[in-house]
């Protein structure tokens, strides 16, 4: 990912700014305290579009949230580490955290083994942020593919899409001029 791959970007209209807080807001109850201090009401907010159907957030030029095809915003990782109790979070074991960071989707057995970690509310197509057993910060935000019950009870083939990593383009694009 990099800035060449942006087509267009537009400052958005109030009401379409509104819109934008209230379904971040509604998808992450965590960040009401801390909301006008991420998305400023005096501050323009830009919308990136992006190849892929791939929509940036950006405000003050620093990337925030991103989501794909209309689906629900996701914080970047940046964003994650500054405010770790806003998205739900499954664990994958060591095994699975070099594949995670080259990009690779999240399979279930790797959250399923004796050190994943899932969480039995997380339900079918779902943000979540992707732990590493041992370490402190997330290294990955996914979308569930089948909910926490399915993925323990099946077991196999993908669990989570990785939809962004530690190291990834939208990683290394700190800010956005």
């Amino acid at each position: 990912f990099s800035t060449e791959e942006v087509s267009a970007q537009n400052q958005v209209k109030a009401s379409v700014q509104r819109r934008i807080r209230q379904s971040i807001a509604e998808e992450y109850p965590g960040l009401e305290p801390v909301l006008d201090d991420i998305l400023p009401k005096k501050s323009p907010l830009i919308v990136a579009k992006c190849q892929n159907h791939l929509n940036l957030v950006v405000v003050n030029n620093v990337p925030l949230f991103f989501n794909v095809r209309d689906g629900p915003y996701m914080p970047t990782l940046r964003l994650l580490h500054q405010y770790p109790d806003i998205m739900k979070k499954l664990q994958v074991d060591r095994g699975a955290i070099r594949f995670v960071l080259a990009g690779a989707n999240i399979m279930c057995p790797g959250l399923t083994s004796p050190g994943g970690v899932l969480d039995e509310e997380v339900g079918a197509e779902c943000p979540v942020a992707i732990m590493a057993e041992g370490k402190q910060h997330a290294l990955a935000i996914g979308f569930t593919k089948m909910s926490a019950k399915d993925i323990k009870a099946i077991n196999k083939g993908i669990g989570v899409d990785n939809l962004h990593y530690l190291n990834d383009g939208l990683w290394k694009m700190e800010r956005f001029d």
